[in-house]
C-alpha cells in the first residue's frame, strides 16, 4: 500500500470518491477532514497510484497507543473491487491485528476478506449493520473541495430566528464542557475512552446543541471523523417537543453552506428513528452501513 501525503493527490482521490458515492462515503467525509487540517491525525493509503482499486484510513501510529481503544483504532475502508480485498489485507500490515480494533465501511462484501485476514492473524471478528441514510444533495456533491472549513467555533450560526420564536431556548454550539453529559447519554460510550474520543469531536468538528431554560443543553448532535453525524440525542424531558428537529434543520443549514458532507446511520430495528429522520429529509441508500469490531485472541472481551 501507498501512503498518500500530497496535498494535490488527495485532493485528486476527494474528487475521485464522489464518483463512488454512496459506498465510498465514510472514506470521502475522512478525506474531506484530512484536507481541512486533519484534526484527528489520519492518513491514507491506496493500493496503487494514481489508478486505485482500494483506500484504507487510519490513524497516523502515534495515535495508536491504547491497544484497547475501539474508539481510536478505526479504519474505514472502500474498494471498487471489494471481493479482492482479502490478498490486499492478508499480504499487508496496515491493520494492527494486535489490537481491539474497528473497521467501518459501506460495502457488506469487504466481510469476506477482513474475515480472512483476521482468521490468519487468530483475531475474533464481530459484524454489526445499520441502515445508511443520505440527503439528495449528498448523492449529488459538488467534490470541488472549494469550501473553507475554518473554524467551526470562529465561523457562527446561520441564522438567528428560532431564538426570537422561543425566547427559553437557543440554539448553540455544543461546548466541550457537556462532554460528560454527552458521554453519559450515548450507548456506545459511558467510559473513559468514550470521554476522551467526545472531547474530540466537541472541539475539532461541527457540533450543535438546543439549550434550555436552565442554559444546558437539552437537545444535541455531533460528527465524528468520517462525517457521519451522530450522538444525537434530547433529554427525556424534552422529547417529543421538535427541539431536535430545530437543532438538525439548523445544523444541516450550516453544513450545507460550508460544504461539508454529511450522513448517518441507524440501527434497522430502530423504526422511530428510522421515520424521524425521514421528515428531515434523509432517505435510504442503496447500500449499508457495516461496522466490523475485531479482538485478537487475548484481548477478547470475555
Amino acid at each position: 500500500m501507498i501512503l498518500l501525503n500530497n496535498s494535490h493527490k488527495l485532493l485528486a482521490l476527494y474528487k475521485s470518491l464522489a464518483r463512488s458515492i454512496p459506498e465510498s462515503l465514510k472514506v470521502y467525509g475522512s478525506v474531506y477532514h484530512i484536507n481541512h487540517g486533519n484534526p484527528f491525525n489520519m492518513e491514507v493509503l491506496v493500493d496503487s497510484w494514481p489508478e486505485y482499486q482500494m483506500v484504507i484510513i487510519r490513524p497516523q501510529k502515534q495515535e495508536m497507543t491504547d491497544d484497547m481503544d475501539l474508539y481510536t483504532n478505526v479504519y474505514h475502508m472502500f474498494s471498487k473491487e471489494p471481493q479482492k480485498s482479502q490478498e490486499v489485507l492478508k499480504n499487508c500490515e496496515i491493520i494492527n491485528w494486535k489490537q481491539r480494533l474497528q473497521i467501518q465501511g459501506l460495502q457488506e462484501s469487504l466481510g469476506e476478506g477482513i474475515r480472512a485476514a483476521a482468521l490468519s492473524k487468530s483475531v475474533k471478528v464481530e459484524h454489526s449493520t445499520a441502515v445508511l441514510l443520505v440527503t439528495e444533495d449528498i448523492l449529488k456533491l459538488n467534490a470541488s473541495n472549494k469550501s473553507k472549513f475554518g473554524s467551526w467555533a470562529e465561523t457562527g450560526h446561520p441564522d438567528d430566528d428560532f431564538e426570537s420564536e422561543t425566547p427559553n431556548f437557543k440554539y448553540a454550539q455544543l461546548a466541550v464542557s457537556y462532554s460528560g453529559l454527552v458521554n453519559d447519554n450515548w450507548k456506545r460510550g459511558q467510559n473513559e475512552r468514550s470521554l476522551r474520543f467526545i472531547k474530540r469531536c466537541i472541539e475539532d468538528l461541527p457540533a450543535a446543541c438546543m439549550l434550555g431554560p436552565e442554559g444546558v443543553p437539552v437537545s444535541w448532535v455531533t460528527m465524528d471523523p468520517s462525517c457521519e453525524v451522530g450522538m444525537a440525542y434530547s433529554m427525556e424531558k424534552y422529547r417529543r417537543t421538535g427541539n431536535m428537529a430545530r437543532v438538525m434543520m439548523r445544523y444541516m443549514k450550516y453544513l450545507r453552506q460550508k460544504n461539508i458532507p454529511f450522513y448517518l446511520s441507524v440501527r434497522e430495528e430502530n423504526e422511530y428513528s428510522r421515520r424521524y429522520v425521514g421528515q428531515l429529509g434523509f432517505f435510504e441508500a442503496s447500500c449499508e452501513w457495516h461496522q466490523w469490531i475485531c479482538y485478537p485472541q487475548n484481548l477478547v472481551p470475555f
